[in-house]
């Protein structure tokens, strides 16, 4: 089995606009079209047996399309037939009503939720994501949050190495999930600071661009019960993806761990 942590799609009509946009924002070409449909045929490319939607929400109005898409898309039986999709809710700083849009996200049966401080232009340890993370925490839902470097903000990283330490410090959340290695691009800053925290990495497009000796070293520090495969798909190809994770001197267990056993907990799959 193989479960992608951190891929992104969006309603067919939206991808058509939003893909080329955001392409040309980053400067980075997809791998696919950014649709149900495109993710389906690269999972069936990789052979990855489920991959889990992310959902930035970019401001406030966009909550109720947003956890609409994301529950329309969500099949709530898990079947190893084939290559299923399956979407956790986004949540904005914004939201003064944080606390019932997570009960509601709970109630709806998400397991998570996604933050992203670079699209939400607010600092990690902002008091406002330390009170999300705390509710999330009660009510056991895992938040993944983008981490480091991001081209869309490239003159201020909003989630550093340094802003998550605080977080831990002042909230200790329960199944924090840092993208990209714990800091995309920073990844001495992640190493130095992050490596052995109770924090989960994935490695979504961090695993195709990263120095695969410090990429190999940090999943041993940190433990592979704490690392989850990403891809970062359509920004990274998932057959790349997974064929240099399983190029890593790692072991079987370790490989397992991460491409699936790790994710598998967190979804309670």
């Amino acid at each position: 089995m193989i479960i992608d942590i951190h891929t992104h799609i969006f309603p067919d009509k939206v991808a058509e606009k939003a893909i080329p946009k955001l392409s040309e924002t980053i400067h980075l070409a997809p791998s696919m079209d950014g649709t149900a449909d495109g993710l389906l045929s690269s999972m069936e490319c990789a052979g990855v047996d489920l991959s889990v939607i992310l959902p930035a929400i970019t401001n406030v109005k966009q909550f109720d399309s947003i956890i609409r898409f994301a529950d329309s898309i969500n099949e709530r039986e898990y079947s190893k037939d084939g290559p299923r999709l399956f979407s956790i809710a986004g949540i904005h700083p914004d939201m003064t009503d944080y606390k019932e849009k997570l009960t509601l996200i709970h109630r709806m049966g998400f397991k998570g939720i996604k933050i992203h401080p670079d699209y939400q232009d607010a600092f990690f340890d902002d008091i406002r994501y330390m009170r999300i993370l705390d509710k999330a925490s009660e009510l056991d839902l895992f938040t993944i949050t983008h981490a480091g470097y991001d081209p869309y903000s490239p003159e201020q990283v909003h989630c550093t190495a340094e802003r998550v330490r605080h977080v831990l410090d002042e909230v200790a959340p329960k199944k924090l999930i840092l993208a990209h290695m714990g800091s995309n691009e920073l990844y001495n800053e992640s190493e130095e600071l992050l490596v052995g925290q109770d924090v989960y990495f994935d490695t979504a497009y961090s695993i195709c661009h990263m120095d695969k000796e410090q990429l190999t070293r940090m999943i041993r520090n940190h433990g592979a019960h704490r690392i989850l495969f990403g891809s970062d798909a359509p920004w990274a190809d998932q057959k790349e993806a997974l064929c240099i994770l399983r190029s890593l001197p790692l072991t079987q267990e370790e490989q397992e761990q991460i491409l699936w056993k790790n994710a598998a907990a967190l979804l309670n799959i």
